[in-house]
């Protein structure tokens, strides 16, 4: 009998919460907001989590199970009925201005936690229609250059000065979100470019990509402005930046502080657990799609998210996502934490290989 691992159907509280918060009024339209980042940071400073992994048997069996599979792809639907769902209760005259910025951001947080974080598993798939699946999600948050640079890019430059999404030591967030977008997005052009050189296809053609997700986002943004109006596509266009703007604070935590040596002027050495931020802490790894194990995705980036592996010598994180963002957001804290928690590794066996 296969043994299945039912706490993954815990990933189903967070577009329970979100659609609730479309859907009631007043200050209860911000209740995503205060399930993100106050309810799931006090329950990841109470629960730190194991580390613990599965046995082979378990894994190979985890594997194979398409019961994971399922719970991924079911979040495609359901993105796209949030998505659907926001577009009319914004376009509706009754709720006051306050609740549908609540709204809005309760959307935004759906385009994070769900689309992107969704989109990021399936973009790693190998099949034709996982990787439509992940195009699709990504369009809700007019980010779809994230599936050509972050496989092509970011998993080939993390932790290095070349790599547009990680975060560079004594680099604020803020200063990393100008970076991160403008560059990856620049770098995505660079990508695609590279690719039909080699194919031998021109670069203004129906064969790139990034052209092609210019064209559907921008088809997104003028019909969702002629069939509802100016003012639901500047909340829709706000919900999707918060979205976005998620994606990269977490860009920001996964590597800050992290570097890879260069072996010589071409090469880096081989991308190791010790060069991503990992956390242990159960509940974000659960909502998260085991997200949070992040030394293992790049260490093995073919990887399934329900056998994603704890190793000691990955750098730890002090808590989970969640609170490590609202860390973030407030920079001289998070550098006093941040920089404690750097040079506390760097003295253990396996820091003194990122000297």
């Amino acid at each position: 009998m296969i043994k299945k691992n039912f706490k993954y159907l815990l990933v189903y509280i967070t577009p329970i919460i979100i659609i609730t918060s479309i859907y009631l009024s007043g200050l209860w339209t911000y209740l995503t907001l205060v399930y993100v980042f106050m309810m799931i940071p006090t329950v990841e400073l109470l629960f730190k989590g194991t580390s613990k992994n599965m046995n082979a048997l378990d894994e190979e069996a985890a594997v194979k199970d398409t019961f994971y599979d399922y719970i991924l792809y079911s979040l495609v639907p359901i993105q796209i009925g949030i998505f659907i769902y926001f577009l009319f209760r914004v376009a509706d005259p009754l709720p006051q201005f306050y609740e549908k910025i609540g709204m809005m951001i309760s959307f935004g947080i759906s385009c994070g936690a769900l689309g992107i974080n969704a989109a990021h598993e399936l973009g790693h798939r190998n099949t034709w229609y996982e990787q439509f699946m992940s195009k699709m999600l990504l369009s809700t948050s007019q980010y779809m250059h994230f599936f050509i640079e972050h496989n092509r890019g970011h998993h080939k430059y993390v932790s290095t000065e070349e790599d547009p999404a990680t975060g560079r030591y004594g680099e604020t967030l803020y200063g990393f979100f100008i970076r991160s977008i403008r560059d990856s997005w620049i770098s995505a052009w660079k990508l695609e470019y590279v690719r039909l050189q080699k194919l031998n296809k021109p670069f203004i053609s129906y064969y790139n990509e990034m052209l092609q997700f210019q064209i559907i986002q921008l088809v997104m943004i003028f019909s969702i402005g002629f069939i509802f109006g100016i003012q639901v596509l500047l909340f829709y266009l706000g919900g999707a930046t918060i979205g976005f703007l998620l994606l990269e604070s977490i860009n920001y935590i996964e590597h800050y502080g992290l570097k890879r040596k260069k072996i010589n002027a071409t090469y880096y050495e081989q991308t190791l657990p010790i060069h991503s931020w990992n956390s242990n802490h159960s509940l974000g790894r659960i909502l998260l799609l085991e997200v949070t194990r992040h030394s293992d995705h790049h260490y093995s980036t073919q990887r399934k998210y329900q056998t994603l592996r704890h190793f000691d010598e990955s750098p730890q994180l002090p808590t989970g996502y969640p609170g490590m963002m609202l860390l973030a957001f407030f920079p001289p804290i998070w550098f006093k934490v941040m920089h404690k928690q750097i040079e506390m590794y760097k003295t253990t066996v396996h820091g003194t290989a990122l000297e």
